[in-house]
């Protein structure tokens, strides 16, 4: 199917604009994306991807999220509409140029991306600017994105009540004072354990959720893939277990997933004690499960919370003994 592309940024803008947007609840910067994958199950391209994009389809299962991103011209109109459809604010979605794109492939090994391809685009003079409409949003989640950009987002917004932080090894490499800086701002810090251990040069989780925990995060959650997710607070942890799927098509976006439907949860319910950060890990992992059992967001998009809820109950089930 041949996709029309926007061509026009001035009138995408003006309809935008038209949009109201007062009563979003979770605000999420991060990459939108055209990525183009490959498992041993099959492979599309040019899908609809990134990590605003993933994150604000979860949170949208719970809680009415508004992006802050960058595309391009080339940037399919089919696909503003689904994410409008979805009631996800666009606002903060700024056009120009080509949009960022991604291709890579996963061997039998689905919890590792390999990279064949990374086209910055638009995205490498991207600067995040919250419009005035976003600022008094109370629930921030900071997805995988440059941590200057993080940064930039929090000295915008107006008394956040609650901010979540996402990283990946690229930024830990790169940029390791900004997500210091970061984490230090942070109320939960989100992260695998790959990047745990890198992040604070340990091969004990527990010692890097601690060290996490000493630069000002209420809460450390170190995700593990297909094994689960582990939850740290201060002197106490939950072990959500991972849910075992006999179909993985393609985990692109399972830990923005999480990390959206984890928030969207919390501002949903509007209750953030250690006893519901634990029943929004198991949300969180319920949803990144969906997600893992097809291509792209093909998953995301037909998910009702009838499916949620019958899966969470199956981990409730896993964790009694």
């Amino acid at each position: 199917m041949k996709m029309k592309k926007i061509t026009n940024y001035s009138k995408f803008s003006i309809k935008t604009n038209q949009i109201s947007f007062s009563m979003n609840d979770v605000l999420i910067i991060g990459t939108v994306a055209l990525d183009t994958i490959e498992t041993p199950f099959g492979r599309v391209e040019k899908a609809l991807g990134g990590s605003a994009t993933y994150a604000s389809f979860a949170a949208s299962l719970f809680s009415k999220p508004a992006l802050i991103s960058v595309i391009g011209n080339d940037f399919p109109k089919e696909y503003v509409d689904l994410i409008k459809k979805r009631n996800i604010g666009i606002n903060g979605l700024k056009i120009t140029g080509k949009t960022f794109r991604w291709d890579g492939f996963y061997e039998y090994d689905m919890n590792e991306a390999k990279t064949r391809k990374t086209e910055l685009n638009s995205l490498e003079h991207f600067k995040a600017e919250v419009p005035e409409n976003y600022k008094d949003i109370k629930h921030v989640f900071l997805a995988n994105i440059d941590p200057e950009q993080q940064l930039g987002v929090l000295r915008q917004v107006k008394k956040p009540k609650f901010v979540v932080l996402d990283t990946m090894n690229f930024w830990i490499n790169n940029k390791k004072k900004y997500v210091i800086d970061a984490i230090k701002k942070a109320d939960v810090l989100l992260l695998n354990d790959g990047e745990a251990r890198q992040l604070f040069n340990t091969v004990n989780l527990v010692n890097a959720s601690n060290q996490a925990l000493r630069l000002g995060p209420k809460a450390v959650i170190i995700k593990k893939g297909e094994h689960g997710a582990l939850l740290f607070t201060k002197n106490k942890h939950f072990n959500a277990p991972g849910y075992p799927l006999e179909n993985i098509k393609d985990p692109t976006g399972c830990g923005d997933s999480f990390g959206g439907a984890f928030i969207g949860y919390l501002a949903k319910t509007r209750d953030l004690s250690e006893s519901n950060f634990r029943k929004a890990v198991v949300y969180g992992s319920v949803v990144a499960s969906h997600n893992a059992e097809d291509f792209g967001l093909n998953r995301l998009k037909r998910l009702t919370m009838a499916d949620i809820e019958k899966r969470y109950k199956e981990f409730q089930e896993m964790r009694e003994f």
